[in-house]
């Protein structure tokens, strides 16, 4: 008998709820792409969705929650985060230096409160060090609970002037081989999927993110490599030289992204594929607007015209019929669902919105048979929100409008539970 092939994210996650528990009367919004459904009810047991159906079968010893015509959903995917940036305490001058370790509390308690906004899996595109390695194997066993945690370890890279910026994140390579042997390392290392730098980036003024960082034969030798051994890979990318190499050579996910609308024949070739779009319009709302006072002039006006081009290929990639994922890429995490609301504005629906956080955002990690529907066999990660998101999705990064999150079939956090204490 084979034994499935479990990348390290899946060994992380927490044993199954035992027993039944019935989610009966809820407002069930699935995942699938069917229409909301009203008086719904969802047996789950051993951690898993048992069935759901219009009225409630509630075998001996099963618990029931009434939820009341709540809304009922999949648990949120953040595609695109990085855990360790903006996360390290800003000491003030005279202050005991940091001690090892301690970035790490932060990550855990970021997460932690994440988990507490019905994020149940979280995808991390690029960390310092390996801190976020070690919060995922101390929540393995058991230090606290946390979304689920797929890594990427070093971002691989051509030697390049971000890689100087962001210290001990990047893997810088040269030649296809050496592309390849650092695509190894990362997954020797633990990770879940490898992210490669095919552009440079618009958070460091002196990179310009216009020409290819990487050539096609470095490309062609990651992917090669990496999909050999059964992983993905992502790619930033930002220059339509760089981001027409990533598309063209097999990339399953395409990280910003925000001149596509300048080349309609990429996006047919991502769409014909079914390769994923990640907008992450967050922070780059983030560095017109919202942090402008923390980045130098340079970046703020170039940040300004990246969002219209972000909005206009956010409309291209939909009419084109990209799959589109929701990828926060700011902080904190517990906000991350902030990113629908911003894709709502630049054009698309709150069903579609919500479908990019839960069953693409799936398809996009390689997770689609596990998680992101409510459906039978599907892991039971799932959030019950006191109000509609189909009417106004900002109800999600509400904390009194999360009235129960689940993961594998275990309440762990929400209204519901704080109430009782």
């Amino acid at each position: 008998m084979s034994v499935p092939f479990l990348s390290p994210s899946l060994l992380s996650d927490p044993k199954p709820a035992p027993g039944t528990t019935v989610l009966s009367n809820a407002r069930l919004f699935d995942g699938t792409g069917a229409p909301v459904r009203d008086g719904v009810s969802v047996t789950v047991t051993e951690g898993q969705v048992e069935a759901v159906s219009d009225a409630a079968d509630v075998g001996e010893g099963a618990r029931t929650i009434d939820l009341a015509g709540k809304f009922l959903m999949p648990g949120l995917i953040d595609c695109h985060t990085h855990l360790t940036i903006g996360t390290e305490p800003q000491l003030a001058e005279g202050e005991q230096a940091l001690r090892p370790g301690v970035v790490g509390h932060m990550v855990a308690a970021n997460l932690r409160d994440a988990l507490r906004m019905g994020i149940t899996t979280v995808r991390e595109v690029g960390a310092h060090g390996d801190t976020v390695f070690e919060v995922r194997q101390a929540a393995r066993y058991g230090a606290f609970r946390i979304p689920r945690l797929l890594v990427s370890g070093r971002l691989v890279s051509a030697s390049s002037p971000q890689a100087s910026h962001f210290r001990d994140m990047y893997r810088e390579a040269d030649g296809p081989d050496e592309m390849r042997k650092a695509a190894r390392e990362q997954i020797r290392a633990g990770a879940d999927f490898v992210k490669i730098m095919t552009t440079g980036a618009r958070s460091v003024e002196w990179e310009n993110p216009g020409p290819a960082q990487m050539t096609r034969e470095e490309v062609a030798a990651v992917v090669d490599e990496v999909h050999r051994l059964g992983y993905r890979v992502a790619a930033h990318c930002e220059g339509l030289e760089g981001t027409r190499l990533a598309i063209e050579e097999g990339v399953d996910t395409i990280e910003h992204g925000f001149y596509l609308n300048q080349a309609p024949e990429l996006l047919e070739q991502l769409a014909g594929r079914r390769g994923v779009l990640i907008p992450t319009l967050s922070f780059l709302h983030d560095v017109a607007e919202h942090k402008a006072d923390d980045w130098t002039p340079h970046l703020v006006e170039r940040g300004g015209y990246n969002v219209e081009e972000a909005h206009r290929t956010l409309t291209a990639a939909i009419d084109a019929g990209v799959p589109i994922a929701m990828g926060y890429d700011s902080a904190p995490e517990r906000l991350a669902a902030s990113e629908l609301g911003l894709m709502v504005a630049a054009g698309m629906t709150p069903f579609d919105a919500l479908l990019s956080a839960t069953s693409t955002a799936a398809y996009a990690l390689g997770l689609g048979d596990l998680v992101g529907t409510v459906e039978p066999g599907k892991l039971a990660d799932l959030i019950v929100v006191d109000g509609d998101p189909l009417d106004d999705i900002r109800v999600l990064v509400d904390g009194d409008r999360i009235y129960l999150v689940m993961q594998g079939g275990e309440p762990v956090a929400g209204r519901a539970l704080e109430a009782t204490v």
